[in-house]
């Protein structure tokens, strides 16, 4: 009977201990503060700057007549694409056919003039050699060839003047590029400087039609003026990448280069204007769109950088939440330089440190962490801000 009693005091007295070390393991765990870790990380991060872009034309040429006529045939389309040297209009030529006729016949009888007169002194200088004719004489012939060359070279440039009028009744494109809206069709009258019926053009511009150059093509943008010692540097070391992204999703960036930065500031605003030129070959840019510019003229070399989600603010400073030894976590005072892309750019942290990233609430300096395990996930420190590294990537590659 009493070996019974002491076998059953030995399991009471062990069930009771296990109990303990059960509730212990238990009252540790529960100590223990789930978080999400990553590691610190060294980088070279572009620093990019965005702007809002107006699209403009590199070139306008508004086609206007410079003689009064009736147009005759209208070669183009509205919104055609045309080359340099393209004809465009042809007007009435009849008046100015005319016009150049009859100065090329006066031109012809002048020549002819100016041709006996010289003749006629060829001979009064023989004449007087010999002494049959005073100077006098000689000097009215000499007179006649002067003022018949004079009358001679009036009318050559009448000519010339008239052909001048004449070519304008063909009207050819001075640019390549696209055309506007055309106010006008065959047998309509059109005369310099004034208003065409029908025209959307301002008062008195006899606008025939609007060529705009759109490729290649520029977008005009500002930045604030704290950006221009860099934008000069960049400049002095060569072409400034510069993208441009569309409203569209589905359209990728189109990537172009700085070609302007103006020589004064905007008091008003304390912006410097910009210009970048961008290849516009399939025609999605279009003179009067806006669109969001990124360049990246300055890049921060070997950067340590973290989660933003992962600084904390204190009171007096930033800090992270390092994990040691143990997995007790530390605060580390640290300073950020640059906030991008949900990244931070930051002084005073070791590179490769094992960081907090989530569950920071919920800490304090000593507190004991365990890394959060998510269904699909690794248990491996920075699986939570997997693809960042990428995307810094992705920065430097539109800015390069």
């Amino acid at each position: 009977m009493f070996f019974i009693l002491v076998i059953v005091l030995i399991t009471i007295v062990w069930t009771w201990h296990n109990r303990n070390k059960v509730a212990d393991a238990g009252s540790t765990e529960l100590n223990k503060i789930q978080i999400v870790s990553t590691i610190v990380e060294q980088n070279d991060v572009p620093i990019k700057l965005t702007a809002n872009g107006t699209v403009t034309a590199q070139q306008t040429v508004d086609i206007r007549p410079q003689i009064s006529a009736i147009i005759k045939a209208v070669h183009i389309k509205e919104g055609q694409f045309v080359r340099k040297g393209d004809k465009l209009f042809t007007l009435d030529a009849r008046t100015e056919s005319a016009n150049l006729s009859k100065a090329e016949a006066q031109l012809a009888k002048a020549n002819a003039d100016l041709a006996n007169a010289v003749r006629n002194l060829e001979r009064q200088q023989k004449l007087f050699q010999q002494k049959f004719i005073s100077q006098a004489a000689l000097d009215i012939a000499q007179n006649q060839v002067d003022s018949l060359k004079g009358q001679f070279d009036f009318d050559r440039a009448a000519v010339q003047a008239n052909r001048v009028m004449h070519g304008f009744t063909e009207i050819t494109a001075p640019i390549s590029g696209r055309t506007g809206a055309i106010p006008v069709h065959p047998g309509s009258l059109v005369q310099p400087n004034a208003a065409i019926p029908g025209s959307l053009t301002q008062p008195r511009s006899a606008i025939l039609v609007s060529i705009t150059k759109i490729d290649p093509i520029n977008v005009t943008f500002t930045l604030a003026e704290r950006h221009l010692l860099t934008l000069q540097h960049a400049l002095a070391k060569g072409d400034i990448p510069v993208s441009a992204k569309l409203d569209l999703t589905e359209k990728p960036l189109l990537e172009g280069r700085l070609i302007f930065v103006d020589n004064t500031v905007d008091t008003d605003s304390g912006s410097i204007q910009l210009k970048a030129e961008f290849p516009n070959v399939n025609k999605h840019l279009w003179p009067g769109m806006f669109v969001t510019i990124m360049l990246a003229p300055e890049i921060i070399i070997d950067a340590l950088t973290v989660p933003i989600q992962a600084v904390q603010t204190g009171p007096e400073n930033k800090f992270l939440y390092v994990i040691g030894k143990d997995n007790k976590v530390e605060s580390q005072i640290i300073s950020v330089r640059l906030v991008q892309d949900g990244l931070a750019v930051i002084e005073g942290a070791v590179r490769g440190a094992r960081i907090v990233v989530e569950g920071a609430q919920n800490l304090r300096p000593g507190s004991i962490v365990v890394e959060t395990q998510t269904p699909g996930s690794e248990a491996r420190p920075g699986n939570s801000v997997h693809g960042l590294t990428d995307k810094l990537t992705s920065v430097r590659t539109a800015g390069q």
